[in-house]
């Protein structure tokens, strides 16, 4: 050990001293939670000049911060201005106000119709307008959903059996509506009695939910329950909700195909459009629908790509990332044996963004779309290469898309509530969050206050306890670099 004490004193006066400086602050501020896995690196993106680094070669599981990557290679491939078209089909004839045939929804992959909000129902009027105009006001045949632009894997791979249940595991479909999931919430009653629901949206027979909630006294703890059970729309909520609460929860459906044609039918009953035929998913025809013999009644157009990534990032859409995965897939199959459409092919296609980005993706492991699964692993090295790449696109659009779709420390999306104002990070922070058990992550870039753009990256692997102590620490990291100097950097 000694005699390695020159070298390493000659290496330490070859360093900038500004890497040194930065090394120590940084160090300490991580050495704060010190059974924590930490990984992370600081780079000046114009200059390329390394500021920190810690277990930067080494792997780890990113959870959300996958988006990035996902974000990244449809942004890259597709453009900004990327649109889903979402078209109604009629087949048959029309005799009076009859049409005698199908009605078929053709999904384009589009993770936005009928989204959660306010407007949920304007895509089903919009298409009840345009049965009206023409005059049909009864339909003798089926109502189609087809979802076939998709492989037929419902989820990502490996997700936990715990998260299904819920809306941020929402089932992947060619054709979607209200996130593929329905709002559920309990309100207490008298104590000791049953509480009461409200369901939204309404899809008539689809969901059977059944209410097992008990209300407790004022001022006792909330116990949720939701269970769907497997391969069914049957809910039991057996929450249990003190007087003065209530109990919200997105869950997730079975078959979101199937729900969107009962969410159609509806909306159009509502109109007097009378669907007489049965409510199908295409899988459940013996042959594929000829689109060649029906004629376009009407069609949606999505909101460009460059909204829908914002949705993902600032929002940590599951849902959407998932979707463009797929897309990617669609729209830039490789000549693999990877299935069209699926989320191994949008994962081989984004490999192309990746090298460009000088990425070693030989070491680079990525499963699904939204980083619910484990199994995905990066290092800190590969997202700084990753995020240097989109910050200094050659696309200008592609780049601003990219860098305004991150949510901003202390305004909006998943940081809304950190780097507060008064923070030093307030409004200088663009980031992407990312959580799991026992894994919490932070990437994104910080303008110092001499304008320098950064790009970071801190992951945190295994540690035990609440993750608000360990976002505590990636906030006063952040807040160390906004003053610390990087030599060359612009």
């Amino acid at each position: 050990m000694k005699r390695m004490r020159p070298l390493i004193y000659l290496v330490a006066l070859l360093l900038p001293s500004s890497f040194c400086k930065a090394q120590s602050v940084l160090d300490s501020v991580l050495d704060t939670r010190p059974h924590a896995w930490w990984g992370s690196m600081v780079v000046g993106v114009a200059s390329g000049d390394t500021l920190f680094t810690r277990n930067a070669a080494r792997s780890f599981v990113p959870a959300s911060v996958t988006k990035l990557f996902t974000t990244a290679a449809v942004l890259d491939q597709l453009g900004p201005d990327y649109r889903y078209v979402t078209r109604l089909y009629a087949e048959g004839m029309q005799t009076g106000d009859v049409l005698e045939g199908n009605l078929l929804v053709r999904g384009a992959g589009d993770p936005s119709t009928g989204a959660a909000g306010d407007d949920w129902m304007d895509l089903f009027h919009a298409f009840a307008d345009s049965l009206l105009a023409l005059g049909i006001q009864e339909v003798r045949g089926d109502l189609i959903g087809d979802d076939n632009v998709f492989d037929d894997a419902p989820l990502g791979a490996d997700w936990s059996w715990e998260d299904l249940v819920y809306g941020y595991a929402a089932q992947i479909s060619g054709l979607t509506f209200y996130d593929a999931v329905v709002d559920l919430h309990a309100y207490p009653t008298k104590p000791g009695a049953r509480g009461e629901l409200s369901i939204t949206p309404d899809s008539g027979n689809f969901l059977m939910v059944d209410n097992q909630t008990l209300t407790l006294p004022r001022g006792q703890e909330l116990v949720e329950g939701h269970t769907r059970i497997p391969e069914s729309n049957r809910i039991v909520v057996s929450s249990q909700v003190p007087v003065g609460r209530s109990d919200p929860e997105a869950v997730a459906v079975h078959n979101p195909t199937l729900y969107f044609v009962h969410g159609l039918r509806t909306v159009l009953a509502s109109r007097n459009i009378h669907v007489h035929g049965q409510l199908l998913d295409v899988d459940d025809l013996s042959l594929d629908p000829d689109y060649s013999a029906a004629r376009v009644i009407a069609s949606h157009t999505s909101a460009p790509l460059s909204e829908l990534v914002a949705t993902v990032n600032k929002e940590s859409h599951n849902l959407y990332a998932e979707h463009l995965l797929k897309t990617l897939g669609r729209e830039r199959p490789e000549p693999d044996d990877f299935e069209p459409g699926s989320a191994a092919m949008g994962l081989e296609a984004s490999m192309r963004t990746y090298e460009n980005a000088q990425i070693e993706t030989d070491r680079l492991q990525l499963v699904d779309g939204s980083g619910l699964s484990r199994k995905n692993l990066i290092t800190p090295a590969m997202t700084i290469a990753l995020l240097r790449y989109m910050a200094l696109h050659p696309n200008p659009e592609v780049r601003d898309a990219f860098l305004s779709s991150l949510a901003v420390g202390g305004q909006d999306g998943t940081l809304e509530y950190r780097f507060i104002r008064n923070s030093p990070g307030y409004g200088l922070v663009r980031a992407k969050t990312g959580t799991l058990g026992n894994v919490n992550s932070l990437a994104g870039y910080l303008t110092q206050n001499d304008g320098s753009l950064l790009a970071f990256v801190i992951f945190a692997n295994h540690f035990q306890g609440p993750h608000a102590a360990i976002r505590e620490i990636q906030e006063s990291f952040i807040n160390e670099l906004i003053d610390l100097p990087l030599e060359g950097n612009n």
